[in-house]
């Protein structure tokens, strides 16, 4: 819950910051100069490629949420707890890395069950491979809506 309220409140502070940034683009066009315009246009673009990254970051989350809260529920949610974690509270990285090798090994078991994408991607995560993390929870969400669709 508290990492929700904090984005939400950095939400909320990105989108004051993109109307604002809006209102500049508005008075640059105001100018009616060719400079001012184009200017203005430029600066327009950026509020709303802002706006696209906010509702595409909050509806990715909203679905790996979903998925978590029906993994939870089937009892086939990641369970890091007993890994061994460094000072800094990040798992260590000899043990993230065996984790993460039994997800895969998993995964080559099942490779059409969403599930086992969800735990490659959370294998990933710990690992610290955000890109790779991203990666595979994408296709966890296709397969899951695959599913669903059935």
């Amino acid at each position: 819950m508290r990492t929700r309220n904090v984005a939400l409140v950095l939400t909320a502070a990105l989108v004051v910051y993109l109307v604002l940034l809006g209102a500049r683009g508005v008075e640059l066009i105001a100018t009616g100069t060719g400079v001012g315009i184009a200017l203005g246009v430029g600066v327009l673009v950026l509020p709303l490629l802002g706006l696209w990254m906010v509702i595409a970051t909050w509806r990715s989350g909203t679905r790996i949420q979903r998925l978590a809260r029906r993994l939870e529920s089937e009892g086939g949610l990641p369970d890091v707890a007993d890994l061994p974690r460094r000072p800094s509270g990040r798992v260590d990285r000899a043990a993230a890395d065996a984790w993460f090798e039994e997800r895969r090994a998993e995964l080559e078991q099942h490779p059409e069950d969403w599930r086992y994408w969800y735990r490659l991607a959370h294998a990933y995560d710990i690992a610290g491979d955000r890109r790779r993390a991203r990666a595979t929870m994408r296709k966890a969400l296709d397969l899951e809506a695959r599913e669903s669709a059935r």
